[in-house]
């Protein structure tokens, strides 16, 4: 079961510049994120998500192969694979980016949307899903960083952990979870 955290900070660059550290925990296999969106809320007030999934390209991507398999098979039976590919590829990598531009993926849209618009304006937020992690080793790597736990559903044991090596001068202490 994966855990949500919500993290709000007061500059509108930090939710970014932690998302890239959770990056390169994720290549050392410290932390396994199944979705992650950054809200950054601009001066004038309004609202922006970066999805950490390109959802299109994906669907793009997969629906090129299923389409240009299908376009061959196809074509070959006409004596004509080749643009029975070139077809099929195009029609199903058009059928797939639309598909994938349709498609939720990991935390809801609606909720990142309710509660971003609740962080201040000149502000940004992370939204993470965690299947796993190593938590004393994660925590460690974002002592200090001043961040606000927004939402969560850990328990209030690791919440409270979270809370303080988010906090400024925040020690991380060891504990079983």
């Amino acid at each position: 079961m994966a855990d949500l955290i919500v993290v709000g900070f007061d500059k509108p660059d930090e939710a970014d510049k932690v998302l890239l550290r959770l990056a390169q925990l994720r290549r050392e296999y410290l932390i396994d994120l199944e979705d992650a969106v950054v809200v950054v809320r601009d001066e004038s007030g309004k609202l922006h998500m970066k999805q950490s999934f390109n959802l299109t390209a994906i669907g793009a991507t997969s629906g090129l192969t299923s389409g240009g398999l299908w376009g061959a098979l196809v074509g070959l039976l006409f004596l004509n694979p080749l643009a029975g590919f070139v077809i099929g590829g195009a029609i199903g990598a058009g059928t797939g980016a639309i598909s994938g531009s349709l498609m939720d993926y990991g935390i809801d849209d609606n909720f990142i949307k309710s509660l971003g618009e609740t962080i201040p304006a000149n502000s940004s937020a992370l939204f993470v899903l965690v299947r796993k992690a190593q938590p004393e080793k994660v925590l460690a790597e974002f002592s200090g960083l001043k961040g606000k736990v927004l939402r969560t559903s850990l328990s209030p044991e690791q919440e409270k952990r979270l809370q303080e090596a988010l906090s400024a001068g925040g020690a991380v202490t060891a504990s079983s979870s």
